[in-house]
This record gives C-alpha cells, sequence and structure tokens, in this order.
C-alpha cells in the first residue's frame, strides 16, 4: 500500500523507494497513489463560467436554477410563478425570485511530453512530474463529479481522450499517460524500439510546429466553459502557440502548469572550471564564472518572458519543480 500524505520522508530518495517510483517511466500504481492527495488541489472556478448546460458549479449570471440568489422588484415578462409571495406581501410591492445557475464545467488537460520533458537531474524527470499532477488533478475531477478529458502530446502523435464522467474515465486517463509515456517499453520491443527511435528525431523547428498543431487542436476540443491544465516546460511555445490560447482563454479557465528542472535555472558550480553543456544535439563548455553568471541571468529572462506571456492573455501560472514531489510543493 502506498503511504499518505500524512507520512514525513527523510529524502527524496526514501520518497522514491516507499513509494516505489523510478522516476524515469511512469507505473499505474504510482498514479493511483495521488487519489489520497486530492485535498493539496482546488478546482474551483477562478472566473466566469462561459457555457450554457445546467451543473453543479454556480455561474455568475443570474436566472432560473436551483440556486436562490436573491429577490427583485417584479418587472413586466418575469414568470409569475417565481413571484416571491412572502417579500410581496411584507413591502406591498410584487417581488420576484431571482436564481443563480448551475453549470457543468469538465476538466481537461493538456499533457506534454516531447524531448525536453525526458529529463531530470534530482527526483523526476519533467515528463513523470506532468503524469503525476495530470493525475492529482483528474482525481480531484472525480471527486467533484467533473467530466476529465485531455490531450497528450509525444514525438509519435497526439492522443485525444474525450471528456467523460465516473471513475472509470479516470483509470482510461491514467491508463493513457502510462502508455504514452512509457512508448517502448509499452507497445514495442527489439527492432520495433529501433524504428520507433529513428522516426523520433524531429529538429526544433518541427517539434513547434506539433506543439502548435497541438494547441490549435486544443483550442477546438475543449468545450467552452471548461477548466484547461496545460502541464509543460513550454521549451516549444511560439507566438503562433500563444495566439491559439489566447482564443481559448476567451471561453475557458486556463491553468499553465511549467514542469521545471531546478539544475535548469542553477547550473552547479564547476570545481575545475570546466563545464560542459549540451541541448541534445549540440555541446559546448561553460569554462569561466562569467559565462555562468551570464547563462543564470538568461535562463532567468527567458522563463521570466514566457510567465508575462502567459499572464497578460489572463492564463494562470503555475510552477512546479521536478525536484520535488508534488505533496511538497502544492
Amino acid at each position: 500500500m502506498h503511504s499518505n500524505s500524512s507520512i514525513e520522508y527523510s529524502s527524496p530518495l526514501e520518497w522514491l523507494q516507499k513509494n516505489q517510483i523510478s522516476g524515469v517511466d511512469v507505473s499505474l500504481d504510482e498514479l493511483l497513489m495521488y487519489r489520497h492527495f486530492t485535498h493539496l488541489l482546488s478546482n474551483k472556478p477562478g472566473s466566469r463560467i462561459k457555457h450554457q448546460m445546467s451543473g453543479q458549479y454556480l455561474a455568475k449570471t443570474k436566472g432560473r436554477g436551483m440556486e436562490f440568489d436573491e429577490a427583485r422588484h417584479y418587472q413586466p415578462g418575469d414568470d409569475v410563478r417565481t413571484i416571491d409571495w412572502r417579500v410581496t406581501a411584507r413591502t406591498g410591492k410584487t417581488h420576484t425570485k431571482i436564481f443563480r445557475e448551475e453549470k457543468d464545467r469538465p476538466i481537461f488537460i493538456f499533457c506534454d511530453f516531447m524531448p525536453s520533458m525526458h529529463f531530470g537531474s534530482q527526483l523526476l524527470f519533467k515528463s513523470v512530474q506532468a503524469c503525476h499532477l495530470s493525475a492529482l488533478i483528474a482525481w480531484k475531477a472525480k471527486q467533484n463529479g467533473d467530466k476529465i478529458g485531455g490531450l497528450i502530446l509525444s514525438e509519435q502523435n497526439l492522443y485525444e481522450v474525450k471528456p467523460k464522467g465516473q471513475q472509470r474515465a479516470v483509470l482510461h486517463w491514467l491508463n493513457s499517460l502510462k502508455e504514452n509515456h512509457n512508448p517502448l517499453t509499452e507497445q514495442s520491443t527489439g527492432e520495433q524500439q529501433e524504428a520507433n527511435r529513428a522516426t523520433s528525431k524531429l529538429n526544433k523547428s518541427q517539434q513547434e510546429q506539433k506543439f502548435i498543431e497541438a494547441c490549435a487542436h486544443l483550442r477546438r476540443v475543449a468545450h467552452p466553459g471548461s477548466l484547461v491544465y496545460l502541464i509543460s516546460d513550454f521549451q516549444l511555445l511560439t507566438d503562433r502557440a500563444l495566439q491559439h490560447l489566447y482564443q481559448l482563454q476567451k471561453h475557458c479557465e486556463v491553468v499553465s502548469c511549467w514542469i521545471n528542472d531546478p539544475i535548469e535555472q542553477n547550473l552547479p558550480n564547476s570545481m575545475s572550471g570546466m563545464m560542459p553543456v549540451t541541448d541534445g544535439e549540440n555541446t559546448k563548455v561553460i569554462n569561466s564564472l562569467s559565462q555562468l553568471t551570464n547563462y543564470k541571468l538568461k535562463v532567468k529572462k527567458h522563463f521570466a518572458n514566457q510567465q508575462q506571456a502567459m499572464t497578460q492573455y489572463n492564463i494562470k501560472w503555475l510552477s512546479i519543480s521536478a525536484g520535488l514531489p508534488l505533496s511538497e510543493q502544492l
């Protein structure tokens, strides 16, 4: 059995061992674990809910529904069935009841498994932390009775899970995360693995194009009024992708969850003064303190610009480190 949130661990390594988490691949058990951590997350609407179906969330528009809001003077055209006879008798003037309408809100998760997400220096790969956060959001949605669906982006494909309710929808989502995160170990062996690796070498511009197309698809499939979580390191975020997200937030509440690794922002000090760094294709050597300082400033500015771009489009920004368990951050 997995430990619950009341257990404290002396080190991140102990947390991995106790919960049988590799940090590189994803197992169904570690995603099931997050059903015990739903108290860490709130899915309460932070802005107006923008669609017309009835459900359990109180919208900011007023009309006939399940939740009484106020009484006001009767106006021509009001439904006589909503007249508040008690207030009318007390004031001597006809009053009608106004209700705050209830509406559904699906939860839609966009999960990024592009190559830059398959990296981690301390605890978990960023992609694994993305799976953990996706699982937590899904369990919270089930607890609230929300429908859950999403998109999973990888080099191999863009996998869609249509929003559905009940626990089996959550389990379907968790299995989809596992299978799309571990495609080589889950779906193929031997020569098939080599073929998959050979077809997965996309250059930076090709990866950015895939990210743009995924954002465009997300804009089409996310139902109006949905709460949309974007879970990514946003290293492939471009102006064209941002434009799709800007249009998306016009009819959905959008939260960007920036998954980052500690070493991406602060390179360790090298005792020898010679530090090789690579982007996976090119390698350079940082051999002075001034170069290291310049790198840190550039990285800090880059991520600050990403956050500013999101927030100016009314998209919330949540920073999640891959170097710590979620229970220590949320």
